[in-house]
């Protein structure tokens, strides 16, 4: 734990902390942290950031980063004053939040703001997923209507039986949307949902087993990781899909990768992958998978709402050592 000094001399208003920006950012947002902040950016290459921490390390108190990049265990380590770590974005799997809490630092993200658009990016998923229009695009610009005749039949979006694993913002956002098309709803979460209109299934198993599509939106992290696994996707079945918009950690993507490429799944629809951004050859073979360079909160409006909530959480950590939208934190095991 820091000690009592360390804290007081981050949370100092008379002393402007140290800001590192760790990863690619949005580049009006790096602008913003390097102009206004006067932030500096952790290199890449092993030798310089090693020359850089040694320099460095002891004036940060506060890391900028993004869901995709994040901040280990390690990286702590050498930032002997940082008091919290800002993600720009509502994923923070990336940093581990375990060895934060232990170290007394704060993690914040950007929930809420992007919602709308990462559910509406599901929903877009599952239909072009389901009824076939980037493969049916692509048949008709390679020139096949005319030859081979009428694209093959596809399947109905409206009143299919959809299963979302996660009933958070997020999912309940895609739940609302579903609704309207007439689908039945069920859904897997940690805990009941109080209240919610939706049939609930003790078990991802369980829920894949009951539905034509399951849809994943669960937070990433070690508590999720592959929860998606072989007995899953064999309860799903040789005539059902999966959409993912949650985090490629979330699905054993090598059991997926089997079940597409045996026939034991009818498609999927992926806007995450385990190691982004490299994506199996073997999905990116297949006509029956949508495939997206994860673009889930990928529109102006969202990203300057999270850029706009990123700068937020910065400056109300540099006046008073507090976070706008703090992420829950696990309680240290006792020593």
């Amino acid at each position: 734990m820091p000690s009592t000094d360390d804290t007081a001399a981050r949370r100092d208003p008379s002393r402007r902390p140290g800001v590192l920006q760790v990863g690619p950012l949005k580049p009006s947002l790096a602008e913003t942290l390097r102009t206004e902040y006067d932030a500096r950016r952790l290199p890449e290459d092993a030798g310089e950031r090693e020359r850089f921490l040694g320099a460095e390390a002891a004036d940060v108190t506060v890391v900028v980063t993004s869901g995709r990049t994040g901040v280990d265990a390690a990286l702590m380590a050498a930032l002997p004053r940082l008091g919290a770590v800002i993600n720009f974005g509502v994923g923070y799997d990336t940093t581990d939040v375990d060895a934060a809490a232990e170290r007394g630092v704060q993690v914040s993200n950007t929930p809420d703001v992007l919602t709308d658009c990462v559910a509406d990016t599901a929903v877009g998923l599952m239909i072009d997923t389901l009824r076939g229009f980037s493969a049916a695009d692509r048949y008709l610009r390679d020139g096949r209507w005319p030859v081979d005749g009428n694209y093959p039949l596809t399947r109905q979006v409206s009143n299919t039986r959809v299963g979302i694993l996660g009933m958070g913002r997020i999912g309940s956002a895609i739940a609302k949307r579903l609704s309207a098309f007439g689908c039945t709803i069920s859904y897997h979460n940690r805990n009941r949902v109080e209240g919610s209109p939706y049939t609930y299934a003790a078990s991802p198993v369980e829920l894949a087993g009951a539905v034509d599509v399951l849809v994943v939106a669960a937070a990433g992290g070690s508590g999720t990781r592959q929860l998606v696994g072989r007995d899953v996707l064999d309860a799903l079945g040789a005539d059902g899909y999966l959409i993912n918009i949650a985090r490629g950690s979330v699905v054993n993507e090598d059991a997926l990768v089997e079940a597409l490429t045996q026939g034991h799944l009818a498609g999927a629809g992926l806007d995450v992958f385990t190691d982004e951004p490299h994506v199996p050859e073997a999905l990116i073979a297949l006509e029956n998978v949508v495939l997206l360079p994860h673009v889930g909160s990928g529109t102006v409006e969202t990203r300057a709402a999270m850029e706009a909530l990123t700068l937020r959480n910065l400056e109300a950590f540099l006046a008073d050592g507090t976070l706008v939208t703090p992420v829950p934190m696990p309680v240290p095991a006792a020593g």
